[in-house]
């Protein structure tokens, strides 16, 4: 029930395929505005209905009515080599390198603000906070670990601001969101089982839930703002089944370890970010952002079955063992003229993932340098269009996964990465 109620409501538009971009799988692009500073002030800047998402408090910064909706495309690449991966000790993997487990993405997002009064804004926002997508071709080394992770949430964020005087706002919103996901692998190494080598096990499995965001906006001047907001754990408790297709999917649901219920706990984590705008001269604005991200909530996610013979036992575990993470932007804004805003940032992201040991096939992230730049055209007083485009260096990334106790083998090579990140937003204000 909880799922057909989110499909009637959110547009198709949203089920669109999304991959990781901020650290972890968490999407910062929810306001294709904010790339061409790097999201540099995002909770201060309050520049359209975007701010929504970032820091509600800033919808006391828009006018009576303002409507803003966006795509960002992503092109990830992550490609691996080997460098001795195992089946077992001292039985080399055999298979290919994969492909590039990345591929084009859109993330996109929608607001909706109004003025009720003069010290009370409602609003409304449609994005996609989380998201991962890494997909291997099926005869790649690490196929025993994953062959395609796919992760999507839609959030939908009712919110309200109110502006205590001229120099302080509050804001709260809460948020109702749905989380699907899509885990495939093959069944396990198993010497001598070719069978069970040559099978495919997926896991499916959705929930909706809730939780809230808040923010403060302090302008102490015309051309000072000061912007503080916190987006809470959204926990999950996701249901769904697992399948296995191949030579011994008979026998695996025969004995109840594949053809059954799973259920599987996840807890997203919880951000806090601070931000500044500082007005410089006439024609300059200077952003700066720094965020933190709660990612240690994502530590041993055990996926259990919950039906069948083999009801309560763990089908797999994901040991992610996240670690905590900050998040540093500088940005900056020329105002060319009265129709045309130029924007230029740079940050400095930390990956969630502690080292090359507990790597995921299925996240092969690491930490990243943005370099970005973009425009705003005003073609006149009420309507806006802001460009963004952004490339991310990713630092080449090692693993060395040793699951052979679980059946996986052991996955030791490197990735080399990169993302072009592209996006587009209009804005109207009334």
């Amino acid at each position: 029930m909880k799922t057909k109620l989110l499909t009637v409501v959110v547009p198709s538009l949203f089920a669109a395929s999304s991959t990781a971009l901020a650290s972890g799988f968490q999407l910062i692009e929810q306001s294709a505005s904010g790339i061409g500073n790097a999201y540099a002030g995002s909770a201060a800047l309050a520049e359209d209905a975007g701010t929504i998402f970032y820091n509600p408090a800033g919808m006391t910064r828009l006018g009576a009515r303002e409507v803003s909706v966006g795509v960002s495309l992503v092109k990830p690449s992550f490609k691996f080599k080997n460098e001795g991966s195992m089946l077992v000790p001292g039985v080399p993997m055999t298979g290919s390198n994969g492909g590039d487990a990345g591929d084009w993405a859109a993330i996109p997002n929608g607001y909706y603000s109004h003025r009720i009064n003069d010290r009370l804004w409602a609003g409304i926002g449609v994005g996609v906070p989380f998201g991962l997508m890494t997909e291997y071709s099926d005869d790649w080394i690490g196929r025993f670990h994953s062959t395609k992770f796919d992760i999507k949430t839609i959030n939908i964020n009712p919110s309200i601001a109110f502006k205590v005087n001229d120099m302080l706002s509050l804001g709260f919103g809460v948020s109702v969101q749905r989380f699907e996901a899509t885990y495939d692998r093959y069944a396990g190494v198993a010497p001598g089982l070719p069978s069970l080598q040559r099978t495919k096990l997926r896991l499916e499995a959705d929930d909706v839930s809730w939780g809230w965001n808040a923010g403060v906006l302090f302008t102490p001047t015309d051309k000072t703002k000061l912007g503080f907001s916190y987006r809470s754990k959204v926990k999950h408790d996701l249901e769904g089944d697992i399948t296995a297709s191949g030579p011994a999917a008979p026998k695996l649901n025969s004995v109840g370890l594949a053809g059954v219920d799973a259920k599987v706990s996840v807890d997203l984590p919880d951000t806090f970010i601070a931000s500044v705008a500082q007005g410089v001269g006439e024609r300059w604005e200077l952003l700066a952002d720094v965020s933190w991200t709660g990612w240690s909530s994502l530590n041993v996610l055990p996926i259990y079955r919950s039906s069948g013979v083999q009801s309560g036992s763990v089908a797999d575990t994901l040991a992610t063992r996240f670690q905590d993470t900050w998040r540093v932007a500088l940005g900056a804004r020329y105002r060319y003229d009265e129709r045309w805003l130029l924007k230029f940032g740079v940050a400095y992201d930390e990956s969630p993932v502690r080292d090359a040991e507990r790597r995921l096939t299925a996240l092969p992230d690491n930490d990243r340098i943005w370099v970005s730049l973009g425009a705003r055209w005003s073609p006149d007083r009420d309507n806006r269009v802001d460009f963004g485009l952004a490339y991310l260096f990713i630092n080449d990334t090692r693993i060395d996964r040793n699951a052979i106790d679980e059946g996986k083998g052991w996955v030791r090579g490197k990735y080399e990465g990169d993302v072009w990140l592209a996006g587009v937003q209009y804005s109207r204000a009334s």
